[in-house]
């Protein structure tokens, strides 16, 4: 391996971020690069329990008031005090960036006014007990509000308002390439032994174990899986793993009622009604996919067969729903009921550089539906294309990911399945545009639900409830993998976000 300077680290992502503005896109990539840069309110560790952030603790001080007490003498990179006015700027920035394919207001739909008591106290005022705020404020970034008063994403992607109180300061970011980061030697936590960062994208799978093989990066993420076995049997290296909270599934286009851009019948001529609002069409499209072999084939073992988007043992998965069964007969049968015995054709639209094997998890359902009458063509995308385009639902069905950070259901009941409502700031990633009142008042009656065990009911039957419906297909749930050069040790995170400040050397 080549000789790297001891401080100095290059970690080899397997997608970009799309804008250094932390408040811009709610996607996995964009929350990774802003961790090194910005601070929140509550952070979370590996294993996504909540830590103290930028406030040291936190109490309900009556059911609808949450206090926040914030950490003294921290200071932004710039060298400016942080205090409660930063946090209520950054709490009423997040849900209203222009342009942002899918924002943070849906974190912030329950707090009806912020509080600034003093410098270092906050007390948030929600429209109903609200016993998730905590974790719900564990994903907003705290912004400075001297350097980011006005300031465009542009402003943020050049530099001029990066400004943040993390273990981080932003150096430079080049689209599509890379980011670089310098050590913030005034960071209120422990000090990072890494002096630069590079967060380097590396889209292609052969490139970033070819990259960690040559020492030109000294840990990647996202280890392809034709590499897992021999890279854990590799001296070189280490290998680093854990049940992900990622779901990778496909969402159906419901925002048209009458015909459908990329679905026809089998001569080309588009139809004369959105085949998915029929629970028939979409149940038949579950049953037709064949999710074991996508686990074992496709995924070479590092994914779990998923009926639902939480992962068995984790607080609020639903016994009761299970992996749908594959039933290509069935399947058949159903689409004969719904009035397409001979199937239709479709585009299945597919990011090609964001999840592991997304293009090929999407050829290999195309098959599998095509074997039912569904004629399906893959096109595949790179992930800042797919996801403007996705956003502005320009397509009929597409394959995606949804990582349940949060460890629990309502996340993903409020963002992906909620219905479309920016006032409410309800389901910002909703862009298939499912709707359904009684779901979402399940949402709202779980998350204001104080007690655990009954909280826990309530997210279930909502679960239940959502696969019934087939609100979305649920296709498998991920195991994270990551590689390090030896002599360095990942702490292995269940968000599946590549961290400077989860890696520290094996003797450390």
């Amino acid at each position: 391996m080549a000789q790297r300077a001891p401080d100095a680290l290059t970690i080899g992502v397997a997608a970009p971020a799309t804008s250094v503005d932390p408040h811009f896109f709610n996607a996995a990539p964009n929350a990774q690069l802003a961790a090194h840069v910005f601070s929140r309110l509550v952070e979370r560790d590996a294993l996504v329990r909540l830590q103290p952030g930028l406030a040291e603790r936190w109490r309900a001080v009556a059911p609808t008031v949450w206090e926040f007490r914030l950490r003294p003498g921290v200071l932004w990179h710039d060298g400016h005090a942080f205090t409660a006015d930063d946090v209520a700027f950054s709490l009423a920035r997040a849900p209203n960036v222009p342009n942002s394919p899918s924002g943070y207001g849906s974190f912030l739909r329950m707090v009806t006014q912020v509080e600034v008591v003093d410098p270092l106290t906050l007390r948030l005022h929600t429209r109903q007990p609200h016993a998730l705020l905590p974790t719900e404020l564990g994903y907003i970034a705290i912004i400075a509000r001297h350097a980011a008063q006005g300031a465009t994403t542009e402003e943020f992607n050049s530099g001029r308002a990066a400004i943040g109180t993390g273990p981080y300061r932003f150096v430079s970011h080049t689209a599509n390439d890379r980011t670089e980061l310098a050590r913030n030697d005034g960071y209120f936590g422990p000090r990072e032994p890494w002096a630069r960062v590079s967060l380097r994208f590396l889209g292609n799978d052969a490139a970033r174990t070819a990259a960690l093989l040559a020492g030109d990066a000294d840990l990647i993420d996202q280890v392809p899986t034709a590499d897992l076995a021999r890279l854990k049997q590799d001296a070189r290296v280490g290998v680093f793993e854990i049940q992900g909270l990622r779901l990778i599934f496909l969402q159906p286009d419901f925002s048209h009622e009458g015909p459908l851009p990329f679905v026809t019948d089998h001569a080309g001529q588009p139809l004369p009604a959105n085949p998915f609002r029929d629970l028939r069409v979409r149940r038949a499209l579950s049953l037709g996919i064949d999710r074991a072999a996508l686990a074992g084939r496709v995924m070479e073992g590092a994914a779990q067969p998923a009926g639902q988007w939480l992962p068995p043992g984790v607080y609020s998965h639903d016994p009761g729903t299970p992996v749908p069964p594959f039933d290509p007969a069935a399947a058949r049968r159903l689409l004969a009921d719904a009035g397409f015995p001979e199937g239709f054709r479709l585009t299945l639209h597919s990011p090609n550089d964001r999840y592991p094997n997304d293009a090929r998890i999407a050829q290999a359902v195309a098959q599998m539906w095509s074997r039912i009458g569904i004629r399906t063509e893959v096109a595949a995308l790179p992930w800042a294309s797919f996801s403007a385009r996705a956003a502005r639902q320009e397509f009929a069905m597409r394959l995606a990911g949804w990582g349940s950070s949060t460890g629990e259901a309502s996340y993903l009941l409020a963002n992906v399945l909620g219905s479309y409502d920016p006032a409410a700031r309800r389901g910002a990633a909703n862009a298939g545009r499912y709707s359904n009142p009684a779901l979402d008042a399940l949402t709202d009656r779980a998350t204001a639900t104080l007690d655990p065990l009954e909280r826990e009911a309530v997210l279930r039957q909502a679960v239940h409830l959502a696969s019934e419906e087939v609100a979305l297909i649920p296709l498998l749930h991920l195991v994270n993998a990551w590689a390090a050069r030896a002599g360095l040790r990942y702490d292995a995170r269940m968000d599946e976000r590549s961290l400077a400040m989860g890696l520290r050397r094996a003797e450390q």
